[in-house]
């Protein structure tokens, strides 16, 4: 592939693919841990007789936001650093080896409430260290991809991450969870079996993100306009250019805004859509796997046909209808009951998630000026995560006041809707930056 300092002029194939399997590998992390196995085995089982006012549900909530602000206080000078230093692809790689071990060692949480807390602080430090590892992997799409290509390798990427949830959930339903431990007869005492998926997760998420750290070439620090400093400055640097951004290149900073708050919306459908699956809707442990892989299914279809239709039309109309269709189906699961319910209307809000996600990382992409990746996906992390207590905050919030994790339903929505309409104040038409 030859380039210029941080923009492709030529896709080759196999770079693209290598990059597309991180994210085919982080699908251990986020569809297994965080939404369809782990996070259900501590609210369900490691959590079910946890003492005191709030549920393992809300227990969760409260873990996950303060892990979002801290990775807000992080992302942007990671990201940053990494740009200057020319290190994106070394912390990309030393970023997703610590959330391999981290994953790992939820292997020791076995099923007793004391082990809660346990899994809790792991759940919430891999969030965060898996965070900080997208931004430099963010940052990466426009040295894979050009102007006119942006939106579809986008779309590979986040459909090649739902698929691999498929594969791994299938490996791990078939090999440890259903009936009696699974094919491999493995024992469920302790949550043995849902351990040592813990630990296939970990290696599964190591074995893919090899490829990316070998084929995608790390940027020299001359690609970037931002001078190398120490932590500190690097505070100062980035609130010098906020307010540059915000005087000069205005409809960045209102997708930044924007995108924080549909964002945060969107990973609340993922992180609670098991929990009010088995909670609210009558699903089994075991259904909920079913679900979760015909759920990554309808979602790697979505984010794939979008990203052909993202080239097209643009990435802000893609996200708006996504949005608007997500919020829609919502409404409805507020008033469906039963298992069948769910089935339809949730893997509607399925189908729209990997659209606007995908859309989302190219509206930024053609946004930002060449060898500014980094520190803008560091900004968009930190937008995302500063905002993101909302989601399981309101989520934690309006089912202890409705008294069922139904109605947390209802705080995702308006976290969802409050991101639209922010949305719909950014500019419909936007140049790519690196055809400037």
């Amino acid at each position: 592939m030859s380039s210029t300092p941080a923009t492709a002029t030529e896709v080759s194939r196999g770079q693209v693919a290598a990059w597309s399997l991180w994210d085919w590998g982080s699908a251990a992390f986020n569809a297994v841990i965080v939404t369809f196995v782990f996070s259900v085995y501590l609210t369900d089982a490691v959590g079910d007789d946890v003492p005191g006012p709030f549920s393992a549900s809300t227990w969760l909530g409260f873990a996950i936001g303060a892990a979002s602000l801290v990775v807000a206080v992080l992302a942007p000078v990671t990201g940053q650093q990494a740009d200057a230093a020319g290190h994106r692809r070394r912390s990309l790689g030393l970023l997703t080896a610590s959330v391999v071990v981290v994953t790992a060692l939820l292997f020791l949480v076995e099923d007793d409430y004391h082990y809660l807390w346990l899994g809790l602080v792991l759940i919430a430090v891999g969030t965060v260290l898996f965070e900080l590892a997208q931004v430099p992997y963010f940052a990466m799409l426009r040295q894979v991809s050009t102007p006119q290509t942006v939106g579809r390798v986008s779309g590979i990427g986040w459909a090649a991450g739902y698929l691999g949830g498929i594969v791994l959930l299938l490996i791990c339903f078939f090999g440890f969870i259903s009936g009696d431990g699974g094919l491999l007869g493995i024992s469920e005492d302790g949550g043995l079996n849902v351990r040592l998926v813990a630990l296939l997760s970990a290696v599964w998420f190591a074995v893919f993100a090899i490829p990316v750290l070998r084929s995608v070439p790390e940027l020299p620090a001359s690609a970037s306009p931002v001078e190398r400093t120490s932590w500190r400055e690097s505070y100062r640097v980035l609130f010098g250019q906020l307010r540059a951004m915000w005087r000069d290149d205005r409809a960045t900073a209102k997708f930044l805004i924007a995108s924080a708050l549909f964002r945060d919306g969107l990973t609340g459908v993922f992180t609670f859509g098991a929990v009010i699956a088995v909670s609210v809707y009558g699903f089994e442990d075991d259904t909920v796997i079913i679900f979760g892989i015909v759920a990554n299914v309808i979602a790697a279809a979505g984010a794939f046909g979008a990203g052909r239709v993202d080239d097209t039309v643009g990435p802000r109309r893609v996200i708006v209808f996504s949005l608007t269709s997500m919020m829609v189906a919502g409404v409805i699961l507020l008033f469906v009951h039963g298992s069948g319910g769910f089935w339809v209307f949730g893997l509607v809000l399925c189908l729209f998630v990997g659209p606007a996600q995908s859309a989302s990382r190219t509206y930024l992409t053609r946004l930002t000026p060449p060898g500014l990746e980094g520190q803008h996906f560091g900004l968009y992390a930190m937008t995302g995560r500063a905002a993101s207590f909302l989601s399981p905050t309101l989520f934690a919030l309006c089912a202890f006041l409705g008294g069922d994790d139904r109605w947390g339903i209802v705080g995702i929505l308006v976290v969802i809707a409050a991101g639209l309409a922010a949305l719909l104040a950014v500019p419909a038409q936007v140049r790519d930056k690196a055809l400037d």
